[in-house]
């Protein structure tokens, strides 16, 4: 098996199921219990706590688990407009993930005011529209650090530095970016910051929202005082210590890993332009996490290749897992102006550890071939 989707989620890497069922083995104290067994859950999540927040460079209270990165960006997005209802405005992307577009609608169901900032070609923000877009009742701006499609980066600390001039919080989703680029929440200046674990090698269903310290922010879930009252419910312990363990691994293969994975990038996207005539590369050309690959392949629908990787045991996508049985044209390239046609003829090809550089010479010996006999059914003709 080939996998290039680790853009959709990564497979568990083994350290981190050895240390979740030793935690799963050990303990099962309810960590709100004030005995011993309870303590020493609480301080394994704390530990877990305290290694995310060292790898975003901020303190151990500033971070706060939840469920999903979905569930983070919710959290940020209607916990600053329920902290300051005079607020009705919201400033956010045209290529953001779900979470955020559809947070966007419900407030718009709610009479707050969305603003969708336009992009360019290469899937970024322009600056200019953001510092027009901004108005004293702006309550709020959500802007992703990395596109998960297309590996675009954002410009996080201009943003972050306009908005601020304005008293305006910046939320930023950063799943995408988490482990593929220098990720530093304090140096970025940002309020609210997103990441997840399964797009780490850690376990599904276990996130973290990232708040600075005296951002104004509503509970999101209400009950007990887990999680500083702010995220009530007991919580995903096993998965917590998960994240900590996903992080620590990461920390340890740090850089080294990183290059490696870039280089195999490289290496595929120079041997796709190459061999296959007419593919178009979606994305920025150097501003973006360089192990997400974006192509078009006119003339071809998306669904077919995805189709005939498949039987050779490649995997691939095309686009958000989170919207991948729509039929819709992804929202993303139709913001980067790509038509519907071409649009739908793009697949994402997302690397990470479990590829190697026999992998890249599987796929690209065998996707020419299918793209060469998909196109003869087609009938399809390169423009001149």
């Amino acid at each position: 098996m080939i996998y290039l989707d680790h853009n959709a989620t990564t497979p568990v890497d083994p350290a981190v199921a050895e240390r979740m069922a030793w935690f799963l083995r050990e303990h099962f104290g309810n960590p709100s219990s004030i005995y011993p067994i309870g303590r020493k859950v609480k301080e394994l999540m704390n530990e877990a706590r305290e290694r995310v927040a060292g790898s975003l460079g901020v303190d151990r209270g500033e971070i706060f688990f939840t469920g999903s990165g979905t569930e983070s960006d919710n959290f940020a997005i209607f916990g600053t407009f329920d902290a300051a209802p005079e607020k009705n405005e919201f400033v956010t992307s045209a290529i953001e993930h779900p979470a955020v577009i559809e947070a966007a609608k419900a407030l718009e169901k709610r009479g707050v005011k969305v603003t969708y900032l336009p992009v360019d070609k290469y899937g970024t923000v322009g600056l200019d529209d953001f510092r027009s877009a901004l108005t004293p009742k702006t309550g709020l701006v959500s802007v992703m650090h990395a596109n998960n499609e297309i590996g675009t980066i954002q410009p996080i600390d201009e943003i972050v530095r306009i908005a601020h001039e304005r008293d305006v919080p910046v939320h930023t989703d950063a799943v995408q970016s988490f482990g593929k680029i220098d990720l530093d929440a304090r140096k970025l200046g940002i309020d609210f910051l997103t990441v997840s674990a399964h797009k780490i090698y850690g376990p599904k269903g276990i996130g973290a929202l990232y708040i600075r310290r005296g951002a104004n922010i509503c509970p999101f879930v209400r009950g007990g005082r887990q999680e500083r009252g702010l995220r009530a419910g007991t919580e995903n312990t096993a998965g917590i210590v998960g994240f900590g363990e996903a992080v620590r691994v990461l920390e340890e293969k740090g850089r080294k890993e990183r290059s490696r994975i870039e280089k195999l990038a490289e290496t595929l996207k120079r041997g796709v332009e190459e061999n296959i005539p007419s593919a178009r590369f979606n994305g920025h050309p150097e501003n973006r996490v360089k192990s997400t690959l974006n192509f078009a392949f006119p003339g071809i629908e998306a669904e077919a290749i995805l189709l005939a990787l498949a039987t050779k045991e490649i995997y691939v996508s095309t686009g958000s897992a989170c919207s991948e049985e729509s039929e819709e044209v992804s929202h993303v390239l139709q913001a980067i102006g790509l038509k519907p046609e071409i649009a739908r003829s793009s697949i994402r090809m997302s690397l990470g550890r479990s590829n190697a550089k026999e992998d890249i010479a599987v796929v690209l010996r065998e996707l020419p071939e299918i793209i060469k006999k998909l196109r003869a059914i087609t009938a399809f003709h390169p423009e001149s």
